[in-house]
């Protein structure tokens, strides 16, 4: 079965195996390299037999669970003796794969959605969510810019504007209007306190040499702090650490909140002593209690010593949509970001952290790097290969070599073909252009030793030779026609 994340790869070492007296065997001893197989395809007719299998069994397991023991009765290592010693060659039918979820998996799960499970924290899932995991599994694109898949970034601008207008957030935080703020998905609230302790540090950073060009990052860091309550997440004080700032937790109150006066005297002893006061998170809702710092006092001291105020409403978040509850969030007009998980309440599968910025440029500034391979025209605006990949590499390489006005300009190891035509960076930069104005194959481009180089790479499971000669027939017409007018 073909694999493409690291969840099938564990299933498949659970499940394609040889079996031996009703135990699994790994397929021959001594665990020979999987290189020499070769991947067994699903069909897309098999594909649909087994996606309405998959689903019958999804629905019976989620209809069923109230039936299941919700946390597991196993020990420590239980699963390595049910597991074959090192990965197999051959693999299982889907029914016998099937028999080993229920046999190897399902006895180690703890039931999150069970009824009966009252532990940690609400995590969300829905029929509809689990048939968008399953669209966008199939369109797979990778949405780290713009250019990359537009509709990934515009999508996901437009959500949080509407999930922000049912938090009823201020319109600083809505990217609609040409606002200065925006929303963008990270996969935790752990992630989204890191963002914006470094997007604070920066901002700092920038601030204080502005007034004092003298000063070094070195030198401003080792005097920054960052503040929270004693009740705040563990990993408020981790993103401290991977910062390498100073914190300080602040004792909260009878209420378990952190209120303004324990704060205000913080940072005032801090000051005194030279250090530099930046950061300050503050939470809706910690996992101890769910209790609530004061925002509306916290808020506008933040503002008056100029410190980046983050709100961390992982849990509680989802429930200021309820107009009353949305009174919990009074004084988020005073944060610079604010975070929530729609994925704990909003019946939305992990991972979805929700998190907004006042100024998104300070989000991008602080994080912001231009490879040349993932610049575009509107800049401003899997874990086990199939191996026919390298061999479609060699062909496109083996072509480029026969041409003499192109060059390889890389080793060619694996599914990647490093090219360009002999000449000036200015002629591989228009061709490149005219590659992907055509709209017949697309590429992107990188920079090896300041020349600029076409990348090509070998990504589709279904491409075929005939697809890459293709390509580099392509490739060779809007040469020849280039290099009949360039003039350097």
């Amino acid at each position: 079965m073909a694999i493409t994340d690291s969840q099938p790869l564990c299933l498949l070492a659970v499940t394609e195996e040889r079996r031996e007296g009703g135990h699994s065997q790994p397929a021959s001893p001594g665990c020979p390299s999987l290189l020499c197989g070769s991947p067994t395809a699903m069909e897309s007719s098999e594909f649909r037999r087994r996606g309405r299998e998959m689903v019958d069994y999804i629905a019976d397991y989620l209809e069923g669970l109230e039936g299941r023991r919700v946390y597991p009765n196993v020990e420590p290592g239980y699963l390595r003796p049910l597991l074959p010693s090192c990965a197999p060659q051959e693999p299982d039918t889907f029914e016998e794969i099937m028999k080993d979820v229920e046999r190897v998996i399902m006895p180690g799960v703890t039931h999150w959605h069970s009824p009966h499970f009252f532990a940690y924290f609400p995590t969300a899932n829905s029929f509809p969510s689990l048939l968008a995991d399953m669209l966008s599994g199939a369109i797979g694109c990778i949405g780290f810019s713009w250019a990359a898949s537009p509709a990934c970034t515009e999508l996901e601008t437009v959500m949080l504007d509407w999930l922000g207008k049912m938090l009823q957030l201020p319109a600083a935080f809505l990217a609609e209007d040409n606002s200065e703020g925006g929303g963008v998905i990270q996969g935790s609230a752990s992630e989204a306190t890191l963002m914006a302790l470094l997007a604070a540090r920066s901002r700092a950073i920038r601030r204080l040499q502005a007034a004092h060009p003298e000063l070094t990052d070195a030198a401003i860091m080792e005097k920054l702090v960052a503040y929270f309550s004693d009740q705040a997440h563990s990993s408020v004080e981790r993103a401290t650490l991977i910062g390498g700032v100073k914190f300080k937790a602040i004792p909260s109150d009878d209420k378990f909140s952190m209120r303004g006066s324990a704060l205000q005297e913080a940072l005032r002893k801090d000051k005194a002593a030279g250090l530099i006061p930046f950061f300050v998170v503050a939470t809706l809702g910690t996992t101890s209690c769910c209790s609530f710092d004061n925002l509306l006092e916290l808020g506008p001291l933040c503002n008056k010593e100029d410190v980046w105020l983050h709100i961390d409403a992982a849990y509680a978040g989802s429930a200021f949509i309820c107009p009353e509850f949305r009174h919990l969030l009074n004084g988020v007009e005073f944060a610079d970001s604010f975070n929530f998980n729609p994925h704990k309440w909003l019946l939305v599968n992990f991972d979805c952290s929700a998190m907004w910025v006042r100024r998104r440029v300070d989000l991008i500034g602080t994080f912001k790097l231009d490879p040349v391979y993932l610049t575009h025209s509107h800049q401003d605006s899997g874990l086990i290969t199939d191996y026919r990949h390298v061999r479609l590499a060699r062909e496109f390489e083996s072509w480029v070599n026969q041409d003499p006005r192109f060059e390889v300009c890389a080793e060619v190891t694996l599914g990647l073909v490093c090219f360009r035509l002999k000449g000036s960076n200015k002629l591989n930069e228009v061709l490149l252009d005219r590659i992907n104005s055509t709209g017949k194959i697309h590429l992107v481009p990188c920079l090896l030793r300041d020349k600029f180089v076409l990348r090509f790479a070998i990504c589709s499971r279904t491409v075929e030779s005939a697809h890459v000669r293709f390509a580099w027939g392509h490739i060779q017409a809007l040469a020849t026609s280039l290099l009949e007018t360039w003039r350097e």
